[in-house]
């Protein structure tokens, strides 16, 4: 049974890091195509200021390009763990800045059950996944500072030999 669990835990561990590089790449490229974070944004006070510097599409543009910027990031793990680990901070930042949204966006709460607040499908529901998607991101960002000191260690250990 350790066998199967060490390569259920590896398959995961794959699919969670490069799942990760899909959706913040694919969610980046997609900010290219439409702008659909501006009624998100402008409601923001942490993120608001930046229709005063920017357009909305320079807005869109930037926050795609850093998405996909830190997809390249964290893809390169098995190369470069330190620069991965430069992505995942990246993917931090931006799931932080996006979670917030849950507290500052109108009408996302659509009923009460119960007392337990009900969110609607968009963008309520939709800002969900980014409680899972920042869990994996701190992971990569862990496992990529972990792999990295390794490497440096390493690369000392030969230096001294």
């Amino acid at each position: 049974m350790t066998n199967l669990s060490n390569r259920l835990t590896t398959a995961g561990q794959i699919v969670s890091r490069y799942g990760l590089v899909v959706v913040l790449a694919w969610i980046g490229f997609g900010k290219y195509a439409k702008f659909e974070a501006r009624v998100l944004i402008e409601h923001s006070p942490l993120m608001s200021w930046l229709y005063d510097v920017l357009s909305v599409g320079a807005v869109a543009k930037t926050l795609g390009t850093t998405e996909i910027v830190a997809a390249v990031l964290i893809a390169l793990r098995p190369l470069w763990p330190k620069v991965s680990a430069v992505g995942s901070a990246m993917a931090v930042v931006l799931f932080l800045g996006t979670l917030s949204f849950l507290f500052t966006t109108p009408g996302l709460v659509v009923a009460h059950y119960d007392g337990i607040p009900v969110l609607g499908a968009q963008p309520g529901q939709f800002l969900l996944k980014d409680l899972v998607l920042i869990g994996v991101a701190l992971w990569t960002l862990g496992d990529a500072l972990g792999a990295g000191e390794k490497q440096g260690t390493n690369t000392t250990d030969l230096m001294e030999a």
